[in-house]
């Protein structure tokens, strides 16, 4: 096919689909990975090598959960305890990003 000298559309490019995350995963922060408050921006963020994101009041609970200990399943049940609405495969996709940035770390393990 000629190159007719039009730039390639970006949001016609596939993006990656992030890893699937089981409910019965224990989500943890990676080693090289901190959540911290950020006096600044009046958020938490997370902080890796050469790297900030800057999270959402919901995000931050979702991260604080996340102790290697509780599943992603137990993760999403105290979180129907805080707010109204809260979908299992919204909290497994949130998660499933940040695997996929390496900012989090699924043990499927029991």
């Amino acid at each position: 096919m000629p190159n007719d000298g039009a730039a390639a559309d970006p949001a016609a490019t596939p993006r990656p689909t992030p890893p699937a995350v089981p409910p019965s995963g224990h989500p943890a922060l990676s080693r090289h990975v901190r959540m911290r408050f950020d006096r600044t921006r009046e958020r938490y963020v997370l902080l890796g090598p050469e790297s900030v994101i800057v999270l959402n009041p919901t995000g931050a609970d979702i991260l604080g959960l996340c102790d290697g200990q509780r599943t992603v399943s137990d993760v999403a049940a105290e979180l129907q305890g805080r707010y109204d609405r809260v979908v299992d495969d919204e909290v497994a996709t949130f998660l499933a990003r940040l695997v996929a940035n390496r900012c989090v770390e699924i043990d499927d393990g029991p």
